[in-house]
């Protein structure tokens, strides 16, 4: 069984969920109330295969403790730029999952880290979703209805990095979001032969602002459960947490994250 640790013990959410991971068989739950930068060390001295936190601790300390102890996946030296990230996952009442990334990590990508985070992102979304990954780049603008934009050409450029870096990945846009999710609306405003519009279940957000507020209105409007943010791109999977967490989005976390080690 998998060994994930929880370094805010203390805190009553964590007990709990941590009490009910382990009867469902989810993971063994090593609680310790401890320093980020200690949690980050026993996670890269492998005393666990991965770590929850962040319902106590901010997302400062989680990220700058993955980054400078845990480390950055692909990284041969310190001063080297690597990109990280972070997903949510989405989980509707009516049975679908979206995941969405990045509205916790990245604050204004370029076009190179845009297409990072689609990497990691569809490595991720692989073992998270039951399905295949077909991520939508979300914008104001569908396939050039905004007219020009940076912020559209930044999108066109990271997507062409993609395909060329990855072209087994299915990526498209720029899309508006019901472009992406509705079949009706993507097969009105996209071109005929895009594998995406319509069908998106990776929704890639264009700024950390935009990212941020997407997921938390889905889960504050639209009743979703939501999942992380799930931090990509470091050499073992953590979650940092919001702050806000309950014990079922502990649980719902873990969960996800268990299928990332």
């Amino acid at each position: 069984m998998y060994k994930i640790l929880f370094p805010e013990a203390n805190n009553d959410y964590i007990k709990t969920a941590a009490t009910e991971l382990e009867r469902r068989g989810v993971c063994e739950a090593i609680l310790e109330e401890s320093d980020m930068n200690v949690a980050g060390q026993k996670i890269a001295d492998g005393a666990a295969d991965a770590m929850v936190a962040g319902i106590d601790y901010s997302s400062r300390d989680v990220i700058l403790a993955c980054r400078d102890y845990i480390g950055v996946a692909g990284q041969k030296d310190p001063s080297e730029k690597k990109t990280f990230s972070s997903l949510f996952v989405a989980d509707f009442p009516d049975g679908k999952r979206y995941v969405i990334s990045d509205g916790a990590t990245c604050k204004n990508p370029t076009a190179e880290q845009l297409a990072d985070i689609a990497i990691l992102v569809h490595e991720a979304s692989a073992k998270i979703l039951n399905d295949t990954p077909r991520i939508a780049m979300l914008s104001f603008s569908t396939f050039g209805s905004g007219g020009k934009d940076p912020s559209m050409d930044k999108i066109a450029s990271a997507i062409k990095l993609v395909h060329e870096r990855r072209p087994d990945i299915l990526v498209d846009g720029e899309m508006q979001l019901d472009a992406a999710v509705n079949e009706r609306i993507g097969k009105k405003k996209a071109p005929k032969d895009s594998e995406v519009a319509g069908r998106a279940n990776v929704l890639i957000t264009p700024d950390i602002n935009s990212g941020n507020i997407l997921y938390k209105s889905l889960e504050q409007f639209a009743g979703a459960k939501l999942a992380g943010p799930i931090l990509l791109g470091f050499k073992k999977p953590v979650s940092d947490l919001s702050r806000g967490s309950t014990a079922e989005d502990v649980i719902f976390t873990a969960e996800c994250l268990a299928k990332l080690i």
